[in-house]
């Protein structure tokens, strides 16, 4: 990974009309506060919103297990059971924990384009967590990890867990190496850091994993403009979705991932011209069918809308360059 943010390729001719007429699309609509309002307030109480209580009592059995609640950082915040990650028992210290993470698959589509990302939405891990993370960034393959939290807020609370850092050396998770080289970077809002992740005394070769983090998205809220998203998306945007799924947390795991993911999913569904990616508001009720209150705030609804917008306007400029 460069220390310069990487510019995008020439679109085709098509990607560009694809893009243009996307733009038209999204400015319009973003023109329309009532309307963004209307679905927002729709997929909340619809789309696995309002109702998580009977949500949680039915769909997340394996996550309220006795063996499974201390896995879970907020106890309303939990993994569906029909598309949890599922670590590999053998692998997992607990066997009754039926291989538990509070992790989810998150796509926009049942076969997507090679082209399109998939993602494993995420809690920020927590210390009693740190070997089912990495196992699962193992078992999966996983490319790249996009964390949008702070482990501490302003508040004195804690986020997330330190899981990454590893300076002085390889730091062992259970039988999991971690190694950390820090990418110093100018003029960026992003922490880099290029880390190898293997099992001890493994014969394979270690997982290359890029980790960007974005500290300072606050938690419920937006960022004061899209500049970081961007720069986000243009690093990561091109990762084949046969390398793996990019995983994506925050502290929850659903307000600023869902929102990234929103972004990210539709400028590339764009890209291959997939128009029903104008359909936000249908891809974010798909995201919380998969994972509970994904975009969780309506700020982070319009903001959605405002990235999109942003990273079109990049790559038909760059484009006419």
């Amino acid at each position: 990974m460069s220390t310069e943010v990487p510019s995008y390729p020439s679109l085709t001719p098509d990607q560009l009309g694809y893009c243009v007429e996307a733009l038209e699309v999204f400015k319009a609509k973003r023109a329309d506060q009532p309307l963004i309002v209307k679905e927002f307030e729709y997929f909340k109480k619809h789309a696995h919103g309002e109702t998580r209580e009977s949500e949680v009592n039915g769909g997340c059995l394996v996550a309220k297990l006795d063996v499974n609640k201390a896995k879970n950082r907020w106890p309303d915040v939990l993994a569906f059971d029909g598309n949890r990650i599922v670590i590999d028992p053998c692998k997992d210290s607990r066997p009754s924990s039926m291989g538990y993470i509070n992790a989810s698959y998150i796509t926009s589509e049942a076969n997507p384009s090679e082209s399109v990302s998939r993602f494993i939405a995420t809690q920020g891990p927590l210390p009693e967590t740190f070997e089912d993370f990495w196992e699962m960034v193992l078992q999966n393959h996983c490319p790249a990890i996009v964390m949008l939290t702070k482990l501490v807020d302003d508040n004195k609370k804690v986020k997330c867990g330190e899981y990454f850092q590893a300076e002085d050396g390889p730091r062992m998770f259970g039988n999991i190496c971690t190694v950390t080289r820090n990418i110093p970077t100018t003029d960026s809002l992003l922490v880099l850091c290029h880390m190898l992740v293997n099992r001890e005394e493994s014969e394979d070769p270690p997982l290359p994993v890029w980790h960007i983090r974005y500290p300072e998205w606050p938690d419920h809220e937006v960022p004061p403009d899209t500049l970081a998203v961007r720069e986000i998306f243009k690093r990561v945007w091109h990762i084949p979705s046969s390398k793996g799924p990019i995983v994506v947390h925050c502290s929850a795991g659903i307000g600023r991932t869902g929102t990234y993911c929103g972004v990210h999913n539709t400028i590339q569904r764009i890209l291959v011209g997939d128009m029903s990616a104008l359909d936000l508001d249908k891809t974010i009720r798909t995201f919380r069918d998969q994972r509970m209150g994904m975009v969780q705030t309506l700020d982070q609804y319009v903001f959605c809308h405002d990235a999109i917008i942003d990273v079109l306007e990049d790559l038909i400029s760059e484009s006419n360059i």
